[in-house]
């Protein structure tokens, strides 16, 4: 149990890290301290949805389609690689820095709608959660609750996090080799996880 919660967690949190629209609006939104709150839960409650549906549901379905484990496992670790690569490449090649000052501020209403357009809207979000967190919970049978519960903290731990914590990072995320150490982070564990689910599947 214990082992399925922690691999939920890292793998969850590894997902997550990748910047994107949705992360990048949290980090605004917490940088500009406007709905912070509503904005975490929104992502964060998004996500363990997600999460439940493709822990609860993914094993149901690969039982009726035993093809189906090891091609989402060997789909899902191609693009894992495929992302991991252009994480790479943007830290290579990013100039990127991030400029919340000169956004208008927004209401409470559109800023949720948004919230959600980003979240639901993207298909990655269906791959990560559905798909790839579904597959990796099939290797811990009986401890799919655990994983699922890992993967939902991590979701909460990380969404709340960057919002909440966001004041802190508006100096370090002015500064674009930042986001270029933070890219290749991200493209290292995404490839470390592809090669799991290959040696996996």
């Amino acid at each position: 149990m214990i082992s399925a919660a922690v691999t939920g967690f890292s793998t969850g949190l590894s997902l997550i890290l990748a910047i994107g629209a949705q992360n990048a609006f949290v980090l605004r939104q917490g940088l500009m301290r406007q709905h912070v709150l509503a904005v975490c839960l929104t992502c964060a409650l998004s996500d363990a949805l997600l999460i439940a549906i493709g822990v609860t549901g993914f094993r149901q379905i690969a039982a009726l389609l035993p093809w189906l484990d090891p091609a989402m496992r060997l789909g899902g670790a191609a693009f894992l690689l495929a992302y991991g690569a252009r994480s790479l490449w943007s830290a290579w090649h990013s100039t990127s820095v991030l400029r919340p000052e000169g956004a208008a501020k927004t209401a409470f209403g559109p800023t949720v709608a948004t919230c959600l357009a980003l979240t639901w809207l993207n298909p990655h979000v269906y791959l990560d959660t559905v798909v790839l967190l579904g597959t990796v919970s099939t290797r811990f049978a009986g401890a799919e609750a655990a994983f699922a519960a890992g993967a939902t903290a991590a979701s909460f731990t990380f969404f709340f996090s960057l919002g909440f914590g966001a004041g802190w990072l508006r100096p370090v995320f002015q500064r674009p080799a930042s986001w270029r150490v933070l890219e290749a982070g991200i493209g290292l564990v995404m490839w470390l996880i592809a090669l799991k689910l290959v040696m996996g599947s």
